[in-house]
């Protein structure tokens, strides 16, 4: 192409790799779920749990893979998270329902949105189980009812990093992610919002549990990693919620 001499090649890449298999098998897949955060207020003359329903109701007639959670700091407030392999289904299974006049008195509270899309670390043993099934389950399993939403954006030197150095930083926040899902305390979502989020954020992350007070403790236990207290230029809005209602 013209203009390009002396500027060598670039190749992308765009899927997801892991681990090599035990049986030498590679690791590599052109497949990642989409998961979508968005927070309403309901009008004083309506009941949140009423509309909580009818919202779910329709949204299992169009097929939509979703749950509904409460707002913890709004009596009035709702939010929904939606989840596709194919992120049309936000445009044309979900779209409609939210526009149906039945839920025209919502009041869309754009602060809260939050998009993002599943991404390999390198370490899946099972990749297509952590990309596809792992964040579903986690935020649709019973009694896991309680839910921390929020964008995260690190600095830019942090990308100018050798990566041994990037490697060893993430492996701090790993462990201590690990340590809280094995103490059946939080379970996370990682999700990558690069170009997807309005306001430049880099990550969406989402903690699941039981009970709320481990999810604010895991956050609080991470202010103290090398990656939050030097590299993270800004975290939040905060969305706390807990579930009420989940697709079939």
């Amino acid at each position: 192409m013209p203009g390009t001499e002396g500027h060598g090649t670039h190749t992308v890449d765009i899927l997801e790799r892991s681990q090599t298999l035990r049986d030498g098998s590679p690791q590599a897949i052109d497949r990642r779920l989409f998961m979508q955060l968005t927070a309403y207020r309901c009008p004083a003359d309506r009941n949140p749990r009423e509309v909580a329903e009818a919202l779910g109701a329709a949204l299992d007639a169009a097929g939509a893979h979703a749950v509904i959670y409460e707002d913890v700091n709004d009596p009035m407030g709702l939010a929904l998270l939606v989840w596709s392999e194919n992120p049309v289904d936000f445009v044309d299974r979900v779209r409609p329902v939210l526009n149906d006049a039945a839920f025209r008195g919502l009041t869309f509270r754009p602060e809260y949105t939050m998009i993002g899309r599943t991404y390999a670390t390198g370490f899946e043993d099972r990749l297509d189980y952590w990309l596809l099934d792992k964040p579903a389950n986690n935020v649709r399993q019973p009694g896991w009812d309680w839910a921390v939403w929020y964008p995260l954006r690190r600095k830019g030197e942090f990308s100018r990093l050798p990566g041994k150095d990037q490697g060893g930083i993430l492996r701090e926040h790993a462990v201590i992610g690990r340590a809280y899902g094995e103490a059946d305390l939080a379970f996370d979502v990682r999700l990558a919002c690069h170009g997807l989020d309005q306001h430049d954020n880099d990550f969406v992350i989402g903690l699941i549990g039981k009970t709320l007070h481990p999810l604010s403790h895991c956050v609080q236990t991470m202010r103290k990693t090398r990656q939050t207290s030097e590299f993270i230029e800004q975290m939040g809005p905060f969305f706390v919620g807990r579930r009420i209602w989940t697709s079939r």
